[in-house]
């Protein structure tokens, strides 16, 4: 029997601007929104912890609309909480319906059912997932190379260490946007990290892998820090520091090639 999670009149689990834009950009968004539907009851998960970091990317949603409307760019959003099935992670990954997230636990996760578990992956993670790949399909097919950026914004502090660096770029062995857009941010005067807090070698995120290194795609990962755009005026500036940024490597001819460097 087929178990209903999402009501007729909840939102669709992924959105997509700009879908029929020229430009090579595609922006994804794994962690966009906090929602979770009414069926699923918060996930026995108490209010205060669907406005923090564990339920999604504080404010990563307004920075990569803005981008994305300013290169008249696609861009692809999740339309659900991670807490309820994590678009980022690997299906055999703890983390891709987690227990426990940074001191909040999820009792719905516990000891779930495989009906659940392959109910959530069909209304939500295979539905994102599903609309990257045949968005890059098309944007190939029609010869076009595109270029693939993943947005996040990530905590000041785990665990009690302080993260120093505003911004931070995770990639792979693909250094094609990684290299120019690190040099482009210190030049522009940010402590920019370089694969850190996390790292884009340790496959951790499935993501960026599965859609564009295993496919030859130039890619790229931001993390921006959340308290720098938890309101708009934060976005609005996090908005213009991306375009200045993006400005500048745009224009590689190697962004125009399928290379593989795995």
């Amino acid at each position: 029997m087929d178990i209903q999670i999402l009501a007729s009149d909840e939102p669709s689990p992924v959105n997509v601007i700009n879908e029929d834009a020229d430009t090579p950009f595609v922006f994804l968004c794994d962690h966009a929104t906090s929602f979770i539907p009414k069926s699923r009851k918060n996930l026995g998960v108490e209010d205060h912890h669907l406005t923090r970091h564990v339920a999604y990317d504080i404010g990563i949603k307004g920075v990569t609309e803005g981008v994305a409307n300013h290169f008249k760019s696609r861009a692809i959003f999740s339309n659900f909480s991670r807490l309820l099935v994590d678009p980022n992670r690997k299906l055999d990954n703890d983390a891709l319906m987690p227990v426990v997230s940074d001191g909040c636990h999820v009792p719905a996760n516990k000891d779930m059912p495989e009906a659940e578990r392959e109910a959530r992956l069909n209304a939500f993670y295979w539905p994102y997932h599903n609309t990257i790949q045949a968005t890059l399909d098309r944007m190939i097919e029609r010869g076009q190379v595109p270029i693939v950026v993943s947005m996040h914004s990530m905590t000041h502090e785990m665990a009690g260490v302080e993260r120093p660096w505003p911004v931070c770029v995770l990639w792979n062995q693909d250094p094609r946007i990684p290299t120019p857009l690190i040099e482009t941010f210190t030049r522009q005067g940010f402590n920019c990290g370089d694969n850190v807090p996390y790292t884009g070698r340790d496959g951790h995120g499935y993501t960026m892998e599965m859609h564009a290194d295993r496919r030859g795609l130039p890619n790229v990962l931001i993390e921006i820090r959340q308290d720098l755009i938890s309101d708009q005026a934060g976005i609005d500036q996090w908005i213009t520091h991306m375009i200045n940024a993006f400005e500048e490597v745009l224009h590689c001819p190697s962004l125009k090639e399928i290379k593989c460097y795995l």
